[in-house]
């Protein structure tokens, strides 16, 4: 069986807030193999956007490992870690985060470009990666030309283009109607089915149907995990982000 893409053994993470100490996360224990879609749902505050900003190297650890393809993220410099997220994590912000004076080309180009591929290869990829979420068309426009649906779509090309093996999805679909939500979680899918593993956090249970396996956060908490999500809706009330 193939090494798995992203490991998190026993992470909790802990925020202070004035006097007291919160903790976002508990023991967690997660493991995303290559060809693996997992979605993450629980209610508003359980954690979910936590566990995405330490899968992703964006935050780190209170206690617990996390390790990316072979990685643990806590042996690695700043620097080593700024490269790993560039290489192998992409990552749909739920905010998005498109630079507003570069084009939708330049926006997905850049993480290639900061790794140092050239600047004619770096936008062919992006261009690719822009037709693969269905707004090739749009390359030469600027966010603010562009609808939320279309920007949604250059934030997920940007975090598809390239060989990145682990993508990181926070709600990936929220600017989109349900058509275009169905397609981008389609691309997510086919990504994930050529090899990548992936991460979903959602409140949908119908998309979570596209993963080939559900977690349940609850208060920080592993509380359950299944098949796809049938049963989804039963389980948990439906909440926002967490």
């Amino acid at each position: 069986m193939s090494a798995p893409v992203l490991q998190l053994a026993g992470v909790t993470r802990d925020h202070r807030q004035g006097e007291a100490t919160v903790q976002a996360l508990r023991g967690v224990d997660l493991t995303v193999s290559p060809g693996e879609l997992v979605a993450v749902m629980g209610p508003s505050g359980s954690g979910k956007s936590t566990l995405l900003h330490l899968a992703g190297g964006l935050d780190t650890p209170t206690a617990g490992r996390v390790v990316v393809e072979g990685r643990d993220l806590a042996e690695l410099s700043a620097a080593q870690v700024a490269a790993v997220r560039r290489r192998s994590v992409g990552y749909v912000f739920q905010d998005l985060n498109l630079l507003p004076s570069l084009s939708a080309v330049e926006n997905v180009a850049l993480p290639l470009e900061l790794d140092g591929v050239r600047g004619g290869m770096a936008r062919r990829a992006a261009r690719e990666a822009l037709e693969e979420v269905g707004v090739g068309a749009l390359a030469g426009r600027f966010p603010d030309e562009m609808s939320g649906g279309q920007q949604q779509r250059v934030a997920i090309a940007r975090a598809l283009v390239g060989p990145r093996r682990l993508l990181l999805a926070d709600e990936p679909t929220g600017a989109l109607d349900s058509t275009t939500g169905e397609e981008v979680l389609r691309v997510l899918r086919a990504r994930c089915e050529a090899g990548a593993a992936g991460v979903l956090v959602t409140h949908e249970a119908r998309h979570a149907a596209w993963a080939d396996r559900v977690v349940f956060l609850r208060d920080g908490v592993v509380v359950d995990q299944s098949g796809p999500a049938a049963v989804a809706e039963s389980l948990l009330p439906a909440g926002g982000a967490g």
